[in-house]
């Protein structure tokens, strides 16, 4: 297809611009050959007329697609051009915040000038070992491309880093260097690595600078090998430096700095150590103020000093030769303050006494007068003749700041050689990697020698690298066989060749300088005569003589001539140097001791400087011919010669380009600048790579890769079974100019535009199928449409039928009801209208009625109340008298009781308003309502007696009106009287009228009174009232106060609960980063514990190489015993078996631990003495009491003081053996106390040894005599129980067998006994045989035992009830304390009142907890103590004495009437033990651990095998109390288990099987500990085969630690395992096929998607799972534990996944997140199949699955955003960003995250506190935990096979 074809409407392309450099554009209509204007439409809005060269007629650029514009390498693009290059880097660099992009062979890298977290150990630990394609590109990849090739090609490498200053050249060498140094490591212990990075802020200090451009600026050049050994790891480093910058050091330019390392000395002025040096502020002297920006913002100048001290010392520079350094640098900036003045036009001179040349001549240790001499003159040399010159103010100033530059210049040399000799190795270098760290093309305004320099290195460097990048293209093509053309490109040959030639211009200037009159402007003409018309290269500026032109490879630069000879000549005055040769400072004539004598051999001067009269002098004895000779090598000459070095130092090695790019000069973070951008690309070469791919076939495929993107195009039929021919096939048919692609062995090359040709066609062919998908899609839709509105207005009709039907039924409905209700409703209106007629009738009638009924009423009701009134009217006339007196005292007091109330009223009132009162209230409302309802209680009572007062005083006056009736009834009887006496009328009637007026009065009194009392009584009420109100009101606040308190403290609960939730997770998170630090700590002693083995090893080696012959080893040696917290006692005898083959003078760390032990022993002895003493009291006391009894039955007291008397013979005889054994022991460990006393065969051995022995014997003896016993008593029970009358006789046998002491059996024993002697005379009487008489006495004895066991028990009840007691006055005191604590917190306000209560509450709790928790602890170890001894004595005492109670004659056996007894052999019992002797532990280990196959083991016997033996010949060492075997044994096992490890470390089926192993041993130890948390799940007969000796808890924390280690083995051999399937598996290979398609890729070719035979698929991930979990459950591994290796595996994959995905831009689409989340279902899938959905390993898969779901969810709007935050709470700000700037369409249907929304989610993630780090920890283990797994095996029942090569041993 014709490029022209591909300019159709639409198509769009790209424009020159002024300002953008290129803009994009977007046709209207379709090009056609001959048109002369383009139709555009701009990205802006505005059309365009672009109108075509006339004479080139070149069509503009066409513009990439899309989906190709964002590639990690440029030379993936199909169009290849300058726009393509500029517009993919500012999209990867603006949009996507990436800063490095391949360009072919080279790294593009763009200074963000922000910090970026990607140069992380986490970040380099991803790159290390990946393929340089696979990953995004990245210094550290390039990094890691050249350390793989020179570990693989056995070749050296260079990395070159170019580019202008500030583009961040320094930072990206800095950052390979730290590459090396993190995953080669050093070789020897001395950190060379960390003195390969000390080097940098050294090299900074001298050597960089703030420019315009750049605040660290590297003003030289230099080139560092890093080399490496054998293994590569780094050795050493060697440095070499390029033109450093010297005119620096006297002149700044505006707005930069000298060096740093004059402005951190300034700032460090202040320092003890800096005050003889008289520095101070950095403007205070004319090197540091030039620029006039002494400070850098951000950079604190002392604190860099710190750190420059700091390298200075790591790299072995002492603090002498630093100050001397300092000193030098300090008499540099003194030097520049040097003032000359002039005495005339030629002359000038120094004035006396002058401060600066003074504090320089003290700190350079040279003579005043002799320094300030020549620096104002200089010496002439002539044939005959020597002449001293003065010189002027501006010579001898162009002087001073020349000696500044030279003696800079010679200290950067020095420190240079001191840093290489610091990184100097002795070991002999393999390779090396170079890093080039060197300035880029420059062109400037003003452009002088420097410049000149730099570019002429970077025409070199260019020159080799277009080489390069053509050479690999013609391999390419010869790999793959294809036709290939010699490829035009920029050969810069003539170039080089103008500046380096013969009369070349570094030549020219070369002879110039030794011209005697030479000049800059002679120099000039030179060139022009030389070079111009000739030399196409060089031009000449119009409008100046004294500058020239040069066609560089980037540009045309103009230097100006002036200054180029004496900065090639670098002119130093000789006396000057002498003058600072003898200084008497040491350091300084270092400096020159190689010194070049720099001076020139004649008496030339600079130009336009007229000489001075010249004095004659002495001439001075020299060899001219020497001296001429020596000054030959000019500053050109030094560098072209080094720079040839280094070309050839380059081409020695294999390189590898890093380009660096500055986007703005602002240093604005990412902001791109195109314009400079574009600058840079040409003048780095990278356009002209891009140039030279372009001419050849830049797009290549795989067969594969291009099936699969291009299967949409292929119909069915070109599909065949060969991918190869299928491509060629479809190609022809698809491009038809068979020019345009070329067919490799595995690739199809495409010329550039071809891909963006078959993606046009793709996505046409895509668009099509899109459209047909759409219409027939839009027509189903439709016509789903349309059948559904159909049958809607099908339904709308019979709907509104019915309706209509429904209506007119209910009309005949209400016309048939109308009728009915209008019937109904007359009938009712005619019914009504009589009711009410015939109701007012009635009423009219009941109301007439009435009224006369009560007229008759009324009538009789006040006759009778007139007669009543008349009744008491008479008596009260009667009673009025009376009432008086009775009515006045009564008034008195109410009136006192009103006075006082009223007073106490006020008082109350008074104190209800006071604040005090409403706070006492307040406080004691309780109390004081208590109160209130007892005043008002009160106030009842008195109101009820006033009431009852008041009735009395009625009852009294009713009483005195029938008093006065009386006498009334009297008066009229004397009034009949009177009618005799007519004088004692009148009195009478006198005193009637005085009754009268009593009465009155009395009446006016009782009214007042009833006015008073209901006065009273309303005041009365009314305080009740007021009372009944507050009381309420108190009430409510109460209520109120409750309800605040009920909801404060279940506010305070919920709050403790929440808090004590949030503690528990944070203690929960606490422990398991403890459990996950101990464990780590553990991992790191094993690998120095490895590592200490490998040593020894080695050095057994060494020492043993020139001894021939074969030293045995001890197998049981550890060589981690202080590792573990044993007692001194375990500790230290584990070595006994090993070291008894050593030498004596080797046994003395043995010496004190047998010691120690037999100490104890000697304790326990003493121990068992005490105890028999006891006993033997005891006896004695039992026989004194026996005597007692005897006396009265004086006929059996023979036989009774036989018996005793024997029996206590045998305590005494043994009780002067066990004295006689403990002086022996004691006489031995005292008779020497040298090493030999303690070794096997000395006396205290061999005692020790007997008394063992002895020990042992006796047991058996005893153990015999407890069988004859229990013989005896059985035989008794046969005999008693035939007999029908002597049925208590088994009741006695049950409190026999129900007896738990053994003493108490003893004693019910003896007494049989003795009723079987004493019924020796009576037996006769009773029966025969003396069996009743037997029985008599055995239930007196078992009345006895009763009696003393109810004795007993009622003590232990009285001890309980004392107790209790105690407890209840505790309990009592603890009542009192808290109602003294309640009032006191009474008294307080509510809020303080709740606090204090739950503070106190709390407290009380915990100091609870705490006191009960120490009493576990300590009853816990008194338990286990007083088990561990009880266990080990009690069982020999009791033993004993079963024995000693069983000794009796074979005489005293025969008189008991006793039938023979016979004993029957039961079969044999097996206890679960094995039996194993000393000298076959070796064997055992050896068969059991070291030789033994899991494969075999897993497979045909039962799961933890070996552990079960192991454990079950521990219980045999334990059973014989033989601490040593059992130490010996345990110590055997965990080495051996670690040799195993170490030797077959890398098999995943080995270490599973010892893990299991060691887990079920672990198990053991616990199971059979005898502690009850443990023996709860044992079976009765598993709880027989406890440990009884030893309490090897220890033991088991060694082995928990074992199996710690184990674990964190089997992580690391799975993650070996799995590690190269899981990028593959889960990322690269298509599970689904067809989802994604395959992206052209570039030069760096990245991992093929497509699965071929060698690649893993998500199917092998599975496989592989599905054997580790096969293996470990054949080994019988603990389901938790294999829930925990399943959680670590799946945490490995998922934090894999996510690192190479965080890292792989072309892996960020649509399509590869459901092939991700597709991966991960099939994950989860295996989680259920295998039950394991529990074991946390789903939760380890969250981020993964989250970042696949962002990579499909939609991410447009703020509703989708705040979607993505709440979604993405696994992921951290960092990831969820990276992933958005990282995703990438695949196809031209998906769109990219804009800028904008990456902004909002970080907004809306801001406040999200996580960490910053990128990646996940891919190395991070989980802690691991071993929960307590009982086994349900009984170990009686297990079987040793055969094949286990065990036969030595046997069970038990």
């Amino acid at each position: 297809m014709a490029a022209s074809e591909l300019y159709t409407k639409f198509a769009r392309v790209w424009i020159p611009d002024p300002e953008e450099v290129w803009k994009s554009a977007e046709l209207l209509k379709d090009y056609k050959p001959g048109d002369k204007v383009l139709l555009l439409h701009l990205e802006e809005g505005r059309d365009l007329e672009y109108r075509l060269d006339p004479k080139t007629k070149e069509l503009p650029h066409l513009r990439n697609p899309d989906i190709l514009v964002g590639e990690n390498d440029l030379t993936a693009l199909s169009y290849l051009h300058e726009p393509a290059v500029l517009h993919n880097l500012r999209v990867r660099f603006i949009d996507s915040k990436l800063i490095y992009t391949y360009c072919g062979i080279v790294l593009v890298a763009i200074n963000p000038y922000e910090q970026l977290p990607i140069y992380g150990e986490d970040i380099i630990n991803a790159y290390s070992g990946q393929n340089m394609g696979d990953m995004d590109p990245h210094i550290f990849a390039v990094a890691e491309e050249a350390y793989k090739q020179m570990a693989r090609d056995e070749r050296n490498q260079s990395i070159i880093v170019s580019g202008e200053s500030g583009a961040g050249k320094t930072v990206s060498a800095k950052y390979a260097m730290r590459y090396f140094a993190t995953v080669s490591g050093s070789a020897s212990e001395a950190n060379v690595e960390e003195k390969v990075l000390a080097s940098n802020p050294i090299m900074e200090s001298i050597g960089n600078a703030k420019t315009t451009r750049n605040d660290n600026s590297s003003r030289f050049g230099k080139y560092i090998e890093i080399g490496f050994d054998k293994r590569y790891r780094i050795i050493g480093a060697n440095m070499r430096t390029y033109l450093l910058e010297k005119s620096r050091v006297v002149f700044q330019a505006e707005e930069e700095r000298n060096y740093h390392i004059f402005y951190q000395l300034c700032a460090s002025a202040k320092l003890p150590e800096f005050k003889t040096l008289r520095l101070g502020d950095a403007n205070n002297f004319h090197y540091t103020k030039q620029g006039g920006s002494p400070v850098i913002e951000g950079v604190d100048d002392a604190k860099e000093m710190a750190h420059t001290r700091q390298a200075c010392t790591l790299l072995g520079i002492s603090e002498s030769y630093q100050m001397g350094i300092f000193r030098i640098l300090a008499g540099i900036l003194h030097l520049g303050n040097v003032g000359f003045t002039s005495r005339d036009s030629d002359s000038c001179t120094i004035p006396p006494k002058h401060e600066p040349l003074s504090i320089f001549c003290d700190l350079m240790g040279v003579d005043y007068e002799e320094m300030s001499h020549w620096l104002c003159h200089r010496k002439l040399a002539t044939a005959t003749e020597t002449y001293i010159k003065p010189i002027s103010k501006l010579q001898a100033t162009n002087a001073r700041d020349a000696l500044a530059k030279h003696i800079y210049a010679k200290l950067f040399n020095w420190i240079v050689d001191h840093v290489n000799q610091a990184l100097h190795s002795a070991v002999k270098q393999h390779s090396f990697i170079g890093v080039l760290d060197i300035y880029g093309f420059e062109t400037f305004e003003i452009n002088s020698f420097e410049q000149f320099c730099i570019n002429y290195a970077n025409e070199k460097l260019q020159q080799q690298f277009n080489m390069h990048v053509f050479k690999l293209e013609q391999e390419e093509y010869m790999k793959e066989q294809i036709p290939w053309t010699l490829i035009d490109f920029y050969d810069n040959q003539p170039c080089i060749n103008l500046i380096e030639s013969k009369l070349g211009i570094l030549d020219l200037l070369d002879e110039e300088c030794k011209m005697p009159k030479g000049t800059d402007d002679t120099w000039a003409q030179k060139l022009y005569n030389t070079h111009l018309n000739k030399c196409a290269l060089f031009e000449k500026p119009r409008l100046s003589n004294k500058a020239f032109i040069i066609q560089h490879f980037a540009d045309k630069v103009e230097y100006q001539c002036e200054g180029f000879l004496e900065k090639n000549k670098d002119t130093v005055f000789e006396e000057q140097i002498k003058v600072l040769k003898s200084s008497k400072f040491k350091m300084l004539p270092e400096l020159f001791q190689d010194d070049e004598k720099a001076i020139s051999p004649t008496s030339a001067t600079s130009s336009g400087r007229t000489p001075l009269s010249r004095t004659p002098v002495k001439p001075t004895k020299g060899r001219p011919g020497q001296m001429a000779k020596e000054h030959k090598k000019t500053v050109g000459h030094q560098f072209r010669n080094s720079l040839h070095l280094l070309m050839e130092t380059l081409n020695a090695t294999t390189p590898h380009y890093v380009r660096c790019i500055k986007p703005n000069d602002f240093k604005f973070p990412f902001t791109f600048d195109e314009k400079r951008a574009v600058q840079q690309l040409r003048a780095c070469g990278v356009l002209e790579t891009i140039r030279i791919s372009a001419a050849g076939f830049p797009s290549r495929w795989t067969y594969q890769e291009f099936f699969s993107r291009y299967r949409v195009l292929m119909k069915q039929k070109d599909v065949l079974g060969d991918r190869k021919q299928t491509c060629k096939n479809v190609l022809e048919k698809l491009i038809l100019d068979k020019d345009k692609y070329q067919f490799g062995k595995t690739k199809i090359f495409f010329r550039a535009g071809q891909v963006a040709y078959l993606e046009k066609l793709r996505a046409d062919k895509l668009r099509a199928a899109c459209i047909r998908i759409q219409k027939t899609i839009r027509g189903w839709l439709l016509r789903k449409k349309y059948l559904r509105m159909q049958r809607a207005a099908i339904t709308v009709q019979r709907y509104v039928r019915g309706y209509q039907a429904r209506c007119y039924a209910k009309f005949l409905r209400r016309t048939k009801a109308a009728t009915i209700i209008q019937k109904y409703w007359r009938m009712y209106v005619v019914r009504r209208r009589y009711k009410i007629r015939r109701a007012a009738t009635i009423v009219l009638q009941s109301h007439l009625r009435g009224y006369l009924a009560r007229n008759r009423y009324h009538k009789i009701l006040r006759e009778h109340k007139a007669v009543i009134i008349q009744k008491w009217v008479r008596g009260w006339l009667a009673r009025t008298h009376y009432k008086r007196s009775l009515q006045a005292l009564i008034y008195l007091q109410c009136c006192f009781r009103r006075m006082m109330a009223k007073r106490e009223l006020k008082k109350l009132k008074i104190e209800a308003r006071s604040v005090e009162r409403y706070k006492k209230l307040h406080i004691g409302m309780e109390n004081k309502i208590m109160q209130l309802q007892r005043k008002v209680d009160e106030q009842n009572k008195d109101y009820k007696c006033l009431m009852e007062k008041l009735t009395n005083l009625e009852g009294a006056y009713n009483s005195e009106t029938e008093k006065l009736r009386s006498d009334l009834e009297r008066l009229q009887l004397s009034e009949e009287e009177a009618k005799v006496a007519t004088g004692r009328v009148l009195s009478l009637q006198e005193e009637i009228a005085k009754l009268r007026k009593d009465l009155e009065q009395t009446q006016s009194e009782k009214k007042s009174i009833e006015e008073r009392a209901d006065r009273y009584k309303q005041e009365t009420e009314q305080l009740v009232s007021n009372l009944k109100e507050e009381n309420s009101l108190l009430k409510q606040e109460k209520e109120v106060l409750n309800h605040r308190i009920v909801e404060q403290a279940k506010e305070m609960t919920e709050t403790m609960e929440k808090k004590l939730v949030e503690e528990t997770k944070q203690l929960e998170l606490d422990l398991n980063d403890e459990r996950l630090r101990y464990q780590n700590l553990l991992n790191e002693f094993s690998r120095l514990e490895e590592r200490y083995d490998d040593l020894k090893e080695e050095m057994t080696l060494m020492v043993n190489v020139p001894k021939p012959g074969h030293k045995r080893t001890d197998s049981t040696h550890s060589s981690n015993e202080s590792e573990y917290t044993f007692s001194s006692e375990l500790a230290e005898m584990e070595d006994i078996p090993s070291r008894t083959e050593e030498p004596s003078e080797k046994k003395v760390p043995l010496d004190m631990s047998l010691f120690l032990k037999l100490q104890k022993r000697v304790t326990e002895l003493e121990q068992e003495k005490q105890v028999m003493q006891d006993e033997l009291d005891r006896r004695e006391e039992q026989v004194l009491r026996s005597k007692a009894k005897e006396e009265e039955r004086p006929q059996l007291r023979g036989a009774e003081l036989e018996y005793e008397s024997l029996k206590r013979q045998e305590l005494e005889s043994e009780n002067k053996k066990l004295k006689n054994e403990l002086n022996e022991l004691r006489k031995a460990l005292s008779e020497k106390s040298a090493p030999e006393v303690t070794a096997p065969g000395a006396p205290a051995y061999r005692v020790l040894m007997e008394q063992l022995t002895s020990v042992s014997e006796e047991l058996d003896v005893r153990k015999e005599e407890v069988l004859i016993l229990r013989s005896q008593l059985v035989s008794q029970k046969e005999a008693i129980q035939p007999k029908n009358t002597m049925t208590d006789a088994t009741i006695l046998l049950e409190d026999v067998q129900k007896m738990k002491d053994k003493g108490e059996i003893a004693q019910a024993y003896i007494g049989l006994k003795e009723t079987n002697r004493s019924s020796a005379m009576d037996c006769h009487e009773l029966n025969e045989d003396g069996e009743l008489w037997l029985v008599y006495e055995g239930l007196k004895q078992a009345n006895r035992l009763l009696e003393s066991q109810l004795q007993s028990q009622k003590r232990s009840h009285e001890n309980e009830a004392e107790a209790l007691r105690g407890e209840i006055q505790s309990l009592k005191e603890e009542n009192n304390r808290q109602q003294q604590l309640l009032a006191q917190n009474l008294q307080l306000p509510p809020e303080a009142r709740i606090e204090a209560s739950l503070q106190h509450e709390i407290t009380r709790l915990t100091n609870e907890n705490l006191d009960l928790m120490e009493q576990l602890e300590k009853q816990d170890k008194t338990v286990r103590k007083l088990k561990k001894q009880l266990k080990v004595f009690a069982k020999k005492i009791g033993e004993l004495e079963v024995g000693q109670m069983e000794n009796i004659s074979p005489g005293q056996i025969i008189d008991e009437p006793i039938r023979p007894v016979n004993i029957p052999r039961k079969e044999k019992d097996f206890q679960g033990m094995l039996e194993y002797k000393k000298e076959d532990e070796q064997k055992l280990v050896k068969n059991l651990i070291l030789e033994l196959k899991p494969r075999g083991v897993a497979v045909n016997l039962i799961p933890g095998l070996p552990a079960y033996i192991l454990f079950m010949c521990v219980r045999h060492a334990d059973y014989l109390n033989d601490d040593q075997k059992v130490r010996s044994l345990l110590t055997s096992t965990i080495n051996s288990i670690k040799k195993v490890l170490k030797k077959r470390g890398d098999d995943f089926e080995t270490v599973s099987f010892w893990l299991s192993n060691t887990c079920r041993f672990l198990h053991c130890l616990k199971q059979y500990s005898g502690e009850e948390g443990f023996m709860k799940h044992n079976t009765s007969r598993q709880n027989e085969h406890c440990l009884t000796n030893f309490d090897l808890a220890e033991y088991r924390q060694v082995l928990s630690d074992l199996a710690i280690q184990i674990y964190q083995q089997l992580v690391r051999v799975l993650e070996n395992i799995l590690q190269p399937m899981i990028v593959s598996g889960m990322l690269e290979h298509e599970t689904i096929q067809g989802v994604s398609g395959v992206k052209p890729t570039g030069l760096r070719k990245r991992t093929s998607s497509i699965a071929d035979e060698g690649t893993y698929t998500l199917d092998s991930i599975l496989r592989q799972l599905n054997s580790f979990h096969s293996v470990m459950c054949q080994h019988g591994m603990d389901p938790e534990l294999i829930k925990q290796v399943a959680k670590q595996m799946f945490y490995i994959v998922g934090a894999v996944t996510l690192n190479n995905l965080l890292l792989r831009k072309d892996m960020c689409s649509w399509s590869k997140g459901m092939q991700i989340r597709y991966n991960v279902s099939q994950l989860e899938e295996w989680l259920r199949d295998k039950n394991l959905m529990n074991s946390g390993a789903k939760e380890t898969l969250e981020p993964l699955i989250q970042a696949a779901q962002l990579l499909q969810v939609k991410k447009k709007t703020d509703d989708d955003a705040e979607a993505i935050c709440s979604m993405c709470n696994a992921l951290t700000t960092a990831q969820i960003v990276k992933v958005l700037n990282l995703y990438t369409p695949v196809n031209e249907f998906e769109e990219r995250v804009s800028v904008s929304f990456i902004r909002t989610i970080q907004v809306r993630l801001r406040d999200r506190k996580d960490s910053p780090q990128l990646l996940m920890d891919a190395k991070h283990i989980f802690p691991v935990t071993f929960p307590f797994n009982p086994s349900s095996l009984a170990l009686e029942t297990i079987q040793i096979p055969a094949s286990l090569g065990l036969g030595f041993i046997s069970r038990v």
